[in-house]
């Protein structure tokens, strides 16, 4: 999770390290550079705060490095970063909010999430209970999330029907209505710190368009995202029909470049997706 920045890069280690002070937590730190093994990677006392993290400190090195975003588009936490890098969160407001989002979903019964190769539509028929569509990340490429129980039967329907399915490594049913109750009390917080207008664009991957004034300053907005489906893959179909990018991912893997590059605007080179490594080696 980028750690081979982690005190080679001056603007990487101090905004992590920043990051660390504010959330609160030092195990968060210890078992990120594996020096201890507190919470497993996977969990979301983890990954979600790691993920806030280092996307955030990504961003801020290629900006030390003189690259500056036209546009951003985040993935469910990551939209949270967006924001908070266009400035409708102050880092530390960011950071609080992203931490509230973990303490509630600790709350939250165990849950997980599948990924299947299959469209929004052919998987609705197979919903039930709280299982819902946790994201739309490409044409042919969707997540379901909900209670273990619920999504192991829906599982084994999708299975015996064929689809190609694999159990994503989550502990918590993020983007379904199990998440409710946790989204009730992110509200709560949000209503209480400064939302301001995006002072950069950002395209939404909770509306699948340009993240606007009005949305940004409504702290229900950003709390019932927990909630509610990510359209990445339509939101990036909007970012990519405004013509030629470069897209480079800022974050701990190239899961969102992998369904960058099935896009037809990358398949046709009329934009292309580019790593971290190939910009700063």
């Amino acid at each position: 999770m980028a750690t081979e920045y982690y005190g080679t890069d001056p603007v990487f280690t101090s905004t992590m390290d920043a990051f660390f002070e504010l959330a609160g937590d030092p195990a968060i730190k210890s078992d990120w550079l594996g020096e201890t093994d507190h919470v497993h990677i996977d969990d979301v006392r983890r990954a979600q705060p790691l993920l806030f993290a280092v996307d955030y400190a990504l961003a801020k090195m290629l900006h030390s490095r003189g690259i500056q975003q036209s546009a951003m588009l985040g993935h469910s936490a990551g939209e949270l970063v967006a924001g908070t890098l266009a400035g409708v969160f102050s880092f530390s407001d960011g950071v609080a909010s992203q931490m509230e989002r973990v303490r509630q979903a600790v709350l939250i019964p165990p849950g997980g999430m599948l990924a299947v190769a299959g469209t929004e539509q052919q998987l609705r028929p197979y919903l039930i209970g709280d299982v819902a569509i946790a994201a739309v990340n490409a044409a042919r490429q969707v997540m379901l999330a909900g209670p273990v129980d619920e999504l192991q039967q829906v599982e084994k329907a999708l299975q015996r029907d064929d689809f190609i399915v694999a159990v994503v490594p989550a502990t918590s049913p993020f983007h379904c209505a199990a998440m409710a109750p946790a989204a009730v009390e992110c509200e709560r917080q949000l209503s209480a710190i400064r939302l301001n207008p995006p002072q950069a664009t950002v395209y939404s991957g909770y509306t699948a368009e340009l993240l606007t004034e009005k949305d940004a300053v409504r702290p229900e907005f950003w709390a019932w995202q927990i909630v509610d489906t990510v359209y990445f893959g339509p939101a990036l179909d909007r970012m990519l029909s405004t013509g030629p990018q470069i897209l480079v991912e800022v974050g701990p893997g190239q899961t969102l470049s992998s369904f960058a590059r099935r896009h037809r605007a990358v398949r046709t080179g009329e934009s292309r997706v580019v790593s971290i490594k190939e910009l700063i080696p």
